[in-house]
Formats: structure tokens, C-alpha cells, sequence
């Protein structure tokens, strides 16, 4: 298969960056060819995972957080009931603190997770398609191609203000851009399927596609066998887990 051609244009600035990943994401993942500079993205993703984080303390409260994930487990129900009222009161009050810490701590978990995935598709690339792609190249394609995600934490924040579903408030899925979003009654493994079929999720995957051509210099077909590859492998890895702990 012949190589995608990449064709250097003017430098961006970040600005322009972060607006062509919606509207010409070729030019954004070209530009890091120059440039592998990730700075704005993880700045604008820290500032929405602060201001979610901030909305669902104001608005929900750790506390029914924390209450709904051990809801959601029939094993943690069962491990709580167990418990005397003194001892109930106390792990609530350390799942809502560690919950807590967890959400304000979130920007460092998203450059571990960004460096994990860069590591393992630029190892792909390099290693599996001879391509000469570096760490950073990777990693400022990932943190470029997950700035749709940041749509969910605006949407969560204007429904958390909102007062929508509150009460039953997911903080493991806040807002219904995914199909498990609309079936609470499903089987865990059926859920963690269903939570894969998100539209911001799947625009993140597409973009990863064409900015690991695009870097590599490999066609999208060999960008997409690698990183839909990953995807398929991490999504049924998931739903047998679920499957198995349920």
C-alpha cells in the first residue's frame, strides 16, 4: 500500500490547532510532524475536569457519589450490609473522600493514560509497520484526538447546574452520549459494551486514525488496522472483565 502523502503547510499556532481538530484535523496532525507541542489540549482538559468536578460537589455531592457506586455493585451491597451502621457510616465516608481525591487528581491520570496509549501505538507503528514515528509525536496526536471528550465534561457540567439526573447522578457516565447511558438495567458486561458506542468516543477514534497516518506516513488503512485493532482488543478485554466480576 502506498504511504500517505503529507504535504507541509504554515505553522499553527496552538490556537489553531485545537479549532482545525474539528474542523481540519489533517492540518492540526500535520503540524505536529513540526511541532509536538500538547500543551493546550491538557490545559483546556484540565480546566473542564475541574470545573465538572466542582459542579458534582456543588450540585451532587461526593457523599450520593460514592452511595451510587456501591449501588451500582451488587457485591458491594452485599459487602455493606454486612456491616454495622458505625461501620457503614465510615466506609461511606472514606469511599466519598477517595472518590473525591480521584476526580480533583483526574489531570494526572490523563497524562498517565495518554503516555500508556502513545507508548503502545507508537511501539505499533514503529515496530509493526517499520514506521519512525517518536514518544512525543504519539502522545501530542493523543491528547489532540481526545479533545471531543471534552465535550462530555461541558455537557455534564451545564446538566449537573441543570439539575439533570442528579439524583441518580453516574459519575462513571454522567451524560447520555452513549447508548449503556439509556439501559441502567443491562448486564454489566452488556453495559461496558454499550458505554463503547459513544459519540465523542468514536470521534476521538477516528481522529487518532488519521493523525497516526498522518504522522507515521502509513495509509489509513494501516493506521486504522492498528488503532481499531487496540480498540476492539481493550473493548472485549473490558466486557469479559465485567462479565466475569459481576
Amino acid at each position: 500500500m502506498q504511504d500517505i502523502l503529507v504535504s507541509e503547510g504554515k505553522p499553527l499556532s496552538e490556537v489553531e490547532r485545537v479549532v482545525d481538530t474539528f474542523l481540519a484535523p489533517s492540518k492540526t496532525f500535520t503540524d505536529i510532524l513540526r511541532s509536538a507541542s500538547w500543551w493546550l489540549p491538557f490545559l483546556l482538559a484540565v480546566i473542564v475536569t475541574f470545573g465538572s468536578t466542582f459542579a458534582i460537589s456543588q450540585k451532587v455531592g461526593f457523599d450520593a457519589v460514592a452511595q451510587h457506586e456501591i449501588e451500582r455493585s451488587p457485591k458491594s451491597e452485599e459487602r455493606m450490609a454486612s456491616l454495622t451502621p458505625e461501620q457503614r457510616a465510615k466506609q461511606m465516608q472514606i469511599s466519598a473522600t477517595v472518590t473525591k481525591v480521584i476526580s480533583f487528581c483526574f489531570p494526572v491520570l490523563i497524562l498517565f493514560f495518554t503516555a500508556i496509549g502513545a507508548l503502545v501505538l507508537w511501539a505499533s507503528f514503529n515496530f509493526g509497520l517499520g514506521a519512525k514515528t517518536t514518544f512525543g509525536q504519539m502522545f501530542a496526536v493523543w491528547m489532540y484526538a481526545s479533545l471531543p471528550r471534552l465535550f462530555v465534561g461541558l455537557l455534564n457540567i451545564i446538566f449537573v447546574y441543570a439539575g439533570v439526573n442528579t439524583e441518580n447522578f453516574d459519575i462513571r457516565n454522567p451524560v447520555g452520549t452513549n447508548l449503556a447511558y439509556y439501559t441502567p438495567d443491562a448486564s454489566p458486561a452488556i453495559k461496558s459494551l454499550l458505554t463503547s458506542i459513544d459519540i465523542f468516543g468514536l470521534w476521538t477514534l477516528a481522529l487518532l486514525v488519521i493523525g497516526t497516518a498522518i504522522i507515521s506516513r502509513k495509509s489509513m488503512g494501516q493506521a486504522a488496522a492498528i488503532v481499531v485493532g487496540w480498540w476492539v482488543l481493550i473493548l472485549l478485554v473490558g466486557v469479559g472483565f465485567a462479565a466475569a466480576t459481576s
